[in-house]
């Protein structure tokens, strides 16, 4: 029986699961996903940090740590020139 062909450049989805970690480091909830590449799990994975801290793992390996978006100083504002007359 003949392999399927896959188109060049196409990535295999992986596994991953993004666990919230409450303040006592006790994971409170999961989320499972498939994502072609670490980096992208990461993207999705973000969207989760608005709820707290988050790990990120596929299967036995843990990915990264991202920290809760309320933890995080807030951006600076972006400086704007100002304006004078003459």
């Amino acid at each position: 029986m003949a392999a399927l062909a896959r188109p060049e450049g196409a990535d295999m989805m992986q596994q991953y699961r993004a666990y919230l970690v409450g303040e006592d480091g006790v994971f409170r909830s999961a989320e499972a996903f498939e994502a072609p590449s670490d980096s992208s799990a990461l993207t999705v994975a973000k969207q989760f940090t608005r709820l707290g801290k988050v790990e990120v793992w596929q299967l036995g390996r843990k990915v990264a740590v991202l920290e809760s978006e309320q933890s995080r100083p807030p951006l600076p504002e972006p400086s704007r020139p100002m304006l004078t007359r003459q």
